[in-house]
């Protein structure tokens, strides 16, 4: 492995690539719902719970697997699974056809993503992981800008389903690359650990049990999942607000929310990162605190964005929102992964990436779809629109319940981090 930054960049490619995937659905809710005559719990059931079905179950076991194999393959492949899925959802005839499509996209993303982060920990040393990992988790900004305003654009032009079709590409693309020039990098290669140690696989008990053990994993695990539950809920509905609320059109809704979402919200990812492993050099706390800070700055922000009667207003003040949002996203991944021997970085990948799925991306679009079905005043010519301003005012407290934990993380983690990870 003699190019670590290339590597990184066609990982980051890749994840950027799922999100796209992941995202097309969501600021193509208006015409999908339309033609297939959808409610709103229905929309949150095709944009969380359809992806997260088998998601939560074979990422788990395939990050078992690539504990004990080459880690790449599985990235490669994955990919082209979910790109192939994403491109099925163009052709679907139905609501069922269309769920299952989902389901597919996240059976791939589930065999193409949880090895990702535990080969980036083998590229870079313990001290630039944090950055490093917020590098990779560039997908969210990046990828909601090119699958909100892209796939907008495209749907706007040609329907919604050319969208879907475009949002293939990027993934087929990037799965030739890795496996065409990248080689898998020596395991455990920036780790003090015992001779040998890498060998052996730690059962999965053991990564819970780490979890459980060690406070601060307990608390960053609660609060990224509860944050993230917020996250996945409100920005899936955005463009549907900014449509609903300010009478935007579909290729303008989409545009805005990704940009909103893309350069405020890549300053968030990898500013995050690069000031907490710069702060942590002094004070461990740090990777905690920051985001746990963030988190509770996102709830008033959002909450007084989405309240606004102008839409210039409104569209400003989530740009600042996005600034903060994001924090969390690499930081927390990095700081999870220095916790972890190296042949449980896949495994606690996947374990988190479990409970975001179940939590975040599968709870948190389908209770806003809810709130929003039930908040509509009946009657109101605008009641999709009241109902759903009032659900996104709702989720925005998860954010301040997320932040506390953080809060709470930071207590352990100077003592944490300084655990060797290859204990028992």
């Amino acid at each position: 492995m003699g190019r670590p930054g290339w590597a990184l960049f066609l990982l980051t490619g890749i994840s950027v690539a799922g999100f796209i995937d992941r995202i097309v659905m969501q600021v193509l809710v208006e015409p999908v719902k339309r033609e297939f005559a959808l409610t709103d719990l229905q929309i949150g059931l095709v944009t969380g719970l359809a992806f997260a079905l088998l998601n939560v179950v074979l990422g788990l076991a395939v990050a078992r697997q690539a504990e004990r194999r080459p880690r790449l393959p599985f990235v490669w492949i994955g990919t082209l699974l979910w790109s192939a899925a994403t491109a099925l959802c163009g052709a679907a005839g139905s609501f069922g056809a269309l769920l299952a499509a989902r389901v597919g996209v996240g059976v791939g993303e589930a065999v193409g993503l949880p090895a990702a982060t535990s080969i980036v920990s083998d590229l870079y040393p313990r001290a630039r992981r944090a950055t490093a990992v917020s590098a990779l988790n560039l997908a969210p900004p990046i990828g909601a800008f090119l699958g909100s305003a892209g796939g907008a654009m495209m749907a706007q032009a040609y329907g919604w389903r050319s969208a879907f079709l475009l949002a293939a590409v990027p993934g087929l693309l990037f799965a030739g690359l890795l496996a065409a020039t990248v080689t898998e990098p020596v395991r455990g290669r920036h780790d003090a650990l015992e001779p040998g140690s890498t060998e052996a696989v730690p059962p999965l008990a053991a990564v819970l049990r780490r979890f459980a053990v060690r406070r601060s994993l307990t608390h960053l695990l609660a609060g990224s999942a509860i944050v993230s539950m917020a996250g996945f809920a409100v920005n899936a509905f955005l463009a549907a607000f900014l449509l609903r609320r300010f009478g935007f059109s579909v290729g303008e809704a989409g545009v805005i929310a990704g940009l909103i979402a893309s350069v405020p919200a890549t300053v968030s990812v990898i500013g995050g990162g690069w000031l907490c492993d710069r702060l942590g050099a002094r004070d461990p706390r740090a990777y905690a605190l920051v985001p746990g800070m963030a988190a509770l700055a996102t709830a008033p922000l959002y909450a007084l964005a989405v309240t606004r009667d102008g839409a210039a207003a409104a569209i400003a003040l989530l740009g600042v929102t996005a600034l903060v949002q994001y924090v969390y996203i690499g930081v927390t991944a990095g700081t999870i992964q220095n916790q972890m021997h190296p042949r449980m970085r896949a495994s606690a990948y996947a374990i988190t990436g479990l409970i975001y799925s179940l939590i975040g991306g599968a709870v948190g679009p389908m209770l806003l779809g809810w709130l929003s079905d039930t908040l509509a005043p009946a009657g109101r010519a605008d009641a999709g629109a009241v109902g759903l301003e009032y659900a996104l005012v709702a989720m925005t407290a998860f954010y301040l319940w997320g932040g506390v934990h953080y809060l709470l993380a930071s207590r352990h983690l100077p003592g944490d981090l300084a655990r060797p990870v290859d204990e028992g």
